[in-house]
């Protein structure tokens, strides 16, 4: 980014483009103004000179001198219209014009006693504004020098007085004085230039962060005014509500009504704390805050509520990581020895009932803790992934079987819906820990039947999905909002760890994890959203969905 007060190339050039277009503009109000004098000048001269203004020694080169005045006005004027030549030659151009034509009608009117000298005070005045200063002095050399010429031939030839060198000499005079003030101005322009150019610097450089800002905030925001309109909104804001995606100008209850509700209630009640809100065509959540710009504006802030949840499990996350990852291992050591003594003790074949009850507890508890500290290992696993193209048919077969083996769970009970050619790129053992917890949960909820888990594949345009059902009672609502937080769980003997680990797995290998929401009495569904894997045949590489 261009640092504030330092100019780009662009940026110069831009402005020198507009410096020469002022300069441009100021040579045509010149050009104009002269015609305009020559004009005026030529109608007095023809029509109201009885007093002899105009012309007092010689009226026919007066006329002749204000007619070519008048045809290099307007050539003068042609020239600065077309841009030709080099704008930089036109200031000294128009001096040597007005100093030629009005020194030779102060020679047609009788010298420096007709008084039309001073209008060379207006033409020096104008060439060292626009010319920003160059040349000004030398512009009043070359207006003084035609004047005391102009005297000098005045004496020599006709009846002027040389007396009439002194009102000559305060003329010249005049001429510096005026060039110096015009130089004056014009250093005080420059420097009011400069100030400009580097104040516009810095809106353009402030211009670029507000716009990176707002196009890089995390959370959205909507500028409203007083009549509801929306002014400005950046790309976040879209992402969370979908309905803003052409707001800007229309009116906000027309594209977000719950937005524009809640922004009449939090005007007659400014303390008021908004609840979580969700947007459903986009899915996403967000939290609603209030911000009043001045009296015509509200800022309207939709934070991401599903980041700030991100946010809070990563913090759990680094505190769990940092207290597990010290005790993990010494608690497994204990719990092995614990686990094997009740291993010895259930083989003393004089135990009674309630000593095996107490065995049966001590084990079914021992292994529950085992399986505990495991997940936990895992999660610092969780960004090892090593993905790869999976057949899924025979996959999900051998998984199945190997399930039900461990979970001691009839093989009739689960139900592998998928195509025999289907292919997913995901890291085996990160599949394997997926499917086995959402499996468990399926197994722990459903009714135990035949069918009662059906794992099926759907090919998507974005690769496919996987789901696991089960012919449970479902998720309760109250529920759905957390099920993927680290250690929230309903079932007594959960962990709480299952469906987040399987999430972060998901998303480590580009895929995510949903729970679907089903009609009450068809159970729970939880869909795994997979991406297409490219496949290497005989052929080339193809993407295999189905």
């Amino acid at each position: 980014m261009t640092p504030a007060k330092q100019s780009t190339p662009f940026y110069d050039e831009a402005l020198g483009v507009a410096e020469r277009e002022s300069t441009w503009r100021s040579l045509t109000s010149f050009c104009v103004y002269r015609v305009v004098v020559a004009i005026i000048l030529l109608v007095v001269l023809t029509s109201f000179n009885r007093q002899l203004i105009l012309g007092g020694s010689q009226p026919a080169m007066a006329l002749t001198v204000l007619g070519m005045y008048f045809v290099a006005g307007v050539s003068l004027l042609l020239l600065v219209v077309t841009r030709s030549p080099n704008v930089e030659f036109h200031p000294t151009l128009n001096v040597v014009v007005d100093v030629t034509f009005i020194t030779l009608l102060m020679h047609a009117s009788g010298g420096i006693r007709s008084g039309w000298g001073i209008l060379l005070l207006v033409t020096l005045a104008a060439a060292g504004l626009i010319s920003r200063g160059k040349l000004v002095l030398f512009h009043a050399a070359i207006a003084a020098l035609a004047i005391l010429i102009e005297q000098a031939l005045q004496v020599l030839w006709y009846d002027a007085l040389a007396a009439e060198f002194v009102q000559s000499g305060l003329l010249a005079g005049s001429y510096f004085a005026i060039a110096v003030l015009a130089l004056t101005m014009a250093n005080y322009a420059r420097g009011a230039e400069e100030i400009a150019k580097a104040r516009g610097v810095d809106l353009a450089n402030l211009a670029q962060i507000n716009e990176l800002v707002i196009r890089d905030i995390q959370d959205g925001f909507v500028v409203v005014d007083t009549d509801g309109v929306v002014r400005q909104l950046n790309p976040q804001s879209v992402a969370l509500v979908a309905g803003l995606g052409d707001a800007s100008g229309k009116n906000l209850a027309a594209v977000a009504p719950s937005i524009a509700t809640a922004l009449q209630e939090w005007r007659g009640n400014p303390q008021r704390i908004f609840p979580m809100a969700r947007d459903a065509v986009s899915g996403r959540d967000y939290q609603l805050r209030f911000v009043a710009v001045g009296t015509s504006a509200t800022l309207v802030f939709l934070e991401d509520a599903g980041r700030i949840r991100h946010q809070a499990q990563q913090m759990k996350l680094v505190a769990l990581g940092r207290l597990t990852a010290s005790i993990a291992h010494e608690i497994r050591n204990p719990l092995s020895s614990i686990n094997h003594a009740a291993e010895l003790l259930q083989e003393d074949v004089s135990r009674n009932a309630a000593d095996a009850r107490l065995l049966t507890i001590i084990r079914d508890n021992a292994h529950r803790l085992d399986r505990m500290v495991q997940e936990v290992l895992y999660l610092n696993r969780r960004d090892r992934a090593h993905p790869e193209s999976i057949v899924l048919k025979s996959y999900l077969d051998d998984f199945a079987r190997e399930f039900c083996v461990n979970e001691k769970t009839a093989p009739e009970t689960i139900v592998v819906s998928v195509a025999p050619e289907t292919r997913v790129r995901f890291d085996r053992s990160h599949l394997d820990q997926v499917l086995w917890n959402l499996t468990r949960n399926a197994n722990r909820h459903g009714r135990g039947e035949r069918g009662s888990i059906r794992i099926s594949y759907q090919a998507t345009a974005e690769g496919g999905s996987l789901d696991v059902n089960d012919d449970g009672p479902g998720v309760a609502a109250e529920a759905l909002a957390h099920l993927f937080e680290p250690f929230f769980t309903t079932d007594a003997d959960g962990t709480g760890l299952g469906l987040y680990i399987a999430r972060e797995l998901s998303e480590v290998n580009g895929a995510s994890l949903e729970c679907i929401v089903l009609p009450p009495g068809e159970g729970a569904c939880f869909r795994l959203r997979l991406k297409a894997p490219k496949q290497e045949q005989e052929g080339g590489v193809i993407d295999v969905t189905a």
